[in-house]
């Protein structure tokens, strides 16, 4: 079997040391991650941060941690305060692309030298839905953004971080806060993510309607987007799905052209 690493060892032993069975909630502490690090002579990450980020949306939990979960459910890391974490046992749910939709191609606005020079996956994703305007798109209302990478804490919470807000405005004069989350490579759509970013912006923009949203990059060249709510039990779900694919103008074709005229009308 493969040795685990650093970060699989820390997280396990954290985990063992506080799980009972019948447990659904786990708590712990970011100091823990230091301790048992000096406690299992493992040299500290520079980042402990990174620890608790990559199996929040990178990685599976260690084998040792799964093989506590009942059927249909699944191990969370969640905040709980600053500095402050939990294990939480919820149901399995996934935010992943539909396979089954359409495909709908937009001309690409993206300038070619930020397209070349981007730094990261996410980077180049949060740029190519800026300048193609895919908020405004997806959701139909006119947005801007007002800040990237924003680091806040919420109430509960703890510190957390979102990707990029947008505030937008409708025709009827109803205005909106939008956060977004952007996964691209191999990283995973969080509903974790999906509901501090709404807790957040109930927090901080209470007079604004929140409209979650997530994107992620489906292959090279496409890009799947949702619309994220919590429903009545507290579950993210998707209330709306949408694929682009950001081309040259002389990809759309006239039949492309015709199907989404036809489309638009509700014909």
């Amino acid at each position: 079997m493969k040795k685990p690493n650093r970060y699989q060892s820390l997280i396990a032993h954290i985990f063992a040391k506080r799980y009972k069975k019948g447990k659904t909630v786990v708590p712990f502490s970011r100091d823990e991650l230091i301790k048992t690090a000096a406690l299992l002579e493992i040299e500290v990450p520079k980042n402990i941060g990174d620890v608790l980020y990559s199996f929040r949306y990178r990685n599976p939990l260690p084998g040792e941690i799964l093989a506590t979960q009942p059927k249909g459910m699944e191990w969370v890391i969640e905040g709980s305060g600053r500095a402050e974490y939990e294990f939480r046992l919820v149901p399995i749910n996934r935010i992943e692309p539909n396979e089954n939709l359409i495909t709908i191609k937009i001309p690409d606005a993206t300038p070619e030298i930020v397209a070349c020079n981007s730094l990261s996956d996410e980077q180049a994703l949060l740029a190519k839905v800026r300048y193609n305007r895919l908020i405004d798109i997806f959701l139909g209302v006119t947005a801007y953004s007002l800040q990237n990478h924003l680091r806040t804490t919420v109430k509960g919470l703890g510190q957390i971080e979102i990707d990029e807000v947008y505030i937008g405005v409708d025709r009827m004069g109803c205005q909106y806060v939008i956060p977004v989350q952007a996964k691209g490579g191999s990283d995973q759509l969080s509903t974790v993510q999906a509901k501090q970013d709404i807790a957040c912006c109930a927090e901080k923009f209470p007079n604004l309607v929140c409209r979650a949203i997530s994107a992620q990059f489906i292959d090279d060249s496409r890009i799947a987007m949702f619309e994220l709510q919590l429903d009545e039990s507290g579950l993210v779900r998707t209330a709306e799905e949408r694929h682009y694919r950001l081309v040259s103008a002389d990809q759309i074709s006239e039949g492309d052209m015709a199907g989404y005229r036809q489309r638009s009308s509700g014909k």
